[in-house]
């Protein structure tokens, strides 16, 4: 049995263009705003309607990805893990962010404009080590005082 697991996927639509930046280390980094829609019952038997927002973190090969093909209203499938981080605003203040490091991209958008030719758009599986970029080192090294 695993002594923990840290899995996320998401399914949603992107709020904005993605960001993209690079480190002055020379590495590039994409910020997604990924919104995903639940719909549900409330206690009258109305539906509701409620939408969540995630941040989402993309290094190297995966930022390309999402800078070649993705767009604000683009619908895409995330997989990765849960991060958190801290800074230090410029009052002094301990800030913390949670936020997904993606590690797979599933491009659902594209698949549907191409015609269907052979399913949605696969970033990042070709890699089977998904750790091969040291995430860890990546995630501090990238000083961003706004966390958004």
């Amino acid at each position: 049995m695993a002594r923990s697991y840290n899995q996320v996927t998401l399914l949603g639509n992107l709020g904005r263009d993605p960001e993209i930046r690079t480190t002055p280390q020379g590495k590039k980094v994409c910020t997604l705003n990924l919104a995903t829609t639940e719909n549900y019952k409330d206690k009258s038997g109305q539906w509701q309607e409620t939408t969540d927002w995630h941040r989402v973190v993309l290094w190297d090969f995966r930022a390309d990805t999402a800078e070649k093909h993705l767009k604000k209203g683009s619908k895409v499938m995330i997989e990765g893990k849960l991060k958190t981080r801290s800074y230090e605003d410029q009052s002094g203040a301990t800030k913390y962010i949670t936020e997904v490091l993606g590690n797979n991209i599933i491009l659902i958008d594209s698949a549907m404009s191409s015609g269907g030719n052979s399913g949605p758009s696969h970033a990042g599986e070709s890699s089977p080590n998904y750790d091969s970029f040291d995430d860890k080192d990546s995630s501090e090294e990238f000083d961003d005082d706004v966390p958004f």
